[in-house]
């Protein structure tokens, strides 16, 4: 189906882009044999490199990093939702007294960089809250304000006729705002709610700054030792650990957002017909 911005392409064109796809390719491709040879011969990714991972208390360690990360990536995602509910929900209120302080308090905390809140908590709370502590609460007050926002632009993407009905049957701003706004807010966002989710999980590798056990700390102590020395062999390894997952996440999304576009589809017939029956 031809676009009403630009033409569709013709076989030249088509042909011409296949080219240079592929040009482009190769270029990639050359690069990147470019870098690992030149990796290779440094003797940064020789096979010695890698012989930590054959080290059973080494690949322990990691996979008990791994769990510590995994359980703060999901106290922070939860706590986050929960923050960007409340906070998103008192930005919506027609209070001001309720409304400005929330306002104040997401653009105060989306503007400050993570990992000045974690370094702010840990040296000022640090003998409260513990590393971890610091960590999970500093990425729940930057998450939690960025999903306030992403739960206030769902709510204001309801239609209007959802928040009328309810107040038709006698339900007050709170009611309709809890029972009927939000939950399809949460529907429709809910692949930009998993995207800040993946976002929260890569920031918890900023808790090796303040010494926090997860899988970037063991990392570290693996790459620092003098009997492997090897920073990039690890950093690899930690890379496509956090790609495996992040990419899950990410693939969750996609489900989660095309499940919903297919349940949304199937219940269009059923409203039109309802409405022309009368039902």
């Amino acid at each position: 189906m031809s676009s009403v911005l630009f033409e569709a392409p013709g076989p030249k064109t088509r042909a011409r882009h296949r080219t240079w796809s592929v040009l482009g390719a190769i270029a990639v491709a050359g690069f990147l044999g470019m870098v690992l040879f030149k990796l290779w011969v440094e003797g940064t990714i020789t096979p010695d490199k890698w012989s930590f991972l054959l080290v059973p208390s080494i690949v322990l360690a990691l996979l008990e990093g791994l769990i510590d990360t995994l359980m703060a990536a999901a106290a922070a995602i939860l706590l986050s939702i929960g923050f960007g509910l409340i906070f998103a929900a008192g930005r919506l209120s027609r209070v001001a007294i309720i409304r400005w302080p929330c306002i104040a308090v997401i653009e105060f905390f989306r503007a400050v960089p993570v990992l000045l809140l974690i370094f702010f908590l840990y040296f000022a709370y640090g003998h409260i809250f513990g590393a971890l502590g610091s960590l999970i609460i500093a990425l729940m007050l930057y998450n939690g304000s960025v999903l306030a926002e992403v739960f206030r632009a769902g709510v204001l993407a309801v239609p209007k006729g959802q928040s009328e009905a309810g107040y038709a049957i006698g339900m007050s701003r709170g009611q309709v705002l809890s029972l009927v706004q939000i939950p399809q807010a949460v529907r429709t966002m809910l692949p930009a709610i998993i995207s800040q989710c993946v976002v929260a999980l890569k920031d918890t590798a900023l808790g090796f700054t303040i010494g926090y056990a997860g899988i970037v700390r063991e990392g570290q102590g693996i790459f620092t030792s003098f009997v492997y020395n090897n920073p990039i062999a690890v950093g690899i390894v930690l890379a496509a650990v956090f790609i495996a997952i992040n990419y899950s996440l990410s693939r969750l999304a996609v489900y989660l957002e095309g499940r919903q576009r297919s349940k949304m589809q199937a219940e269009a017939p059923i409203a039109k017909t309802d409405a022309n029956t009368g039902a």
